[in-house]
């Protein structure tokens, strides 16, 4: 689709955001908006088969996210969030690169609720910080699977009250 190639081309560059002047950001912002309105899933909540699985961020604003390239001696890496329709769990998960056996990673762990067919409220119940050889870790499929088989890391790992830790994630484009 030609919307999707001139979104994809808009973000080139940018470092997920990171180096994206205002102007761009702007140009982006229009580009996601236009492809929306050609969204082919109406009600993306309700397509288990498409929404299940590991994405990859390609851009952001969020400056929680963005920030991170800012610990001194690091870089932000790739980021993922991994849905998991089947238990309606959802993790956030950024990788860190640095100085060399330091690489390292954050992560949120969550529950999500469907409250309408293009919004889920998401609620956060575990946090985990820490180095990625010490963790484990070689892949976002790996660590959920340790996640999801109760886990506990030699990482900064510690559950988060859902009750005052609450957010939404609106999926506004969808297709196959």
């Amino acid at each position: 689709m030609i919307g999707k190639a001139i979104l994809i081309e808009a973000i080139a560059g940018t470092n997920r955001g990171l180096l994206a002047s205002e102007q761009q950001k702007q140009a982006i912002l229009s580009a996601i908006a236009r492809l929306e309105d050609f969204n082919p899933t109406p009600r993306p909540v309700e397509a288990n088969d498409l929404l299940n699985g590991n994405w990859r961020l390609l851009y952001t604003t969020s400056k929680a996210l963005l920030n991170l390239d800012r610990i001194p001696f690091y870089k932000l890496g790739q980021i993922y969030q991994c849905i998991r329709v089947e238990t309606t769990s959802v993790y956030n998960i950024a990788e860190i690169y640095g100085l060399p056996y330091l690489e390292g990673l954050i992560s949120v762990a969550a529950k999500f609720e469907p409250v309408s067919g293009r919004r889920v409220q998401v609620k956060f119940e575990r946090s985990i910080v820490g180095l990625k050889s010490l963790i484990g870790y070689s892949s976002p499929e790996n660590f959920i699977q340790q996640i999801e088989t109760g886990n506990k890391f030699m990482a900064i790992d510690f559950p988060i009250q859902s009750d005052t830790q609450q957010g939404w994630l609106d999926i506004t484009y969808l297709d196959s």
